[in-house]
């Protein structure tokens, strides 16, 4: 298993620098006299990728916040009518014990 996972990130690393060497072209980036930049096409699509990655993990951890609420108030809930189902359940019934027959 090490041995594949370690054989998929040599191919990724191969085609992120195959990918930076044959995109160096230079793109100019503007927006609205507050940003003007050059920079080459490879980064451009790296940091592109990279704010996603980022955006789609704060969403991820706003998800589990929002699942683990629902979690320990369905577990508030169980808790809850458990005692409910306690509370009315009969006590159980004891026989009454004998004493062993002596022969």
């Amino acid at each position: 298993m090490k041995f594949i996972y370690t054989v998929i990130v040599v191919l990724i690393m191969l085609f992120v620098i195959t990918f930076s060497l044959q995109n160096t072209f230079p793109v100019h980036l503007a927006y609205i006299n507050m940003i003007d930049v050059t920079m080459p096409t490879y980064m451009l699509i790296f940091i592109s990728f990279l704010a996603g990655v980022v955006l789609t993990g704060f969403m991820e951890i706003i998800e589990r916040f929002r699942l683990n609420r629902t979690i320990n108030r369905l577990n508030k809930t169980i808790r809850e009518l458990r005692r409910e189902l306690q509370a009315s359940e009969p006590p159980p019934m004891i026989d009454q014990a004998r004493p062993p027959d002596h022969p």
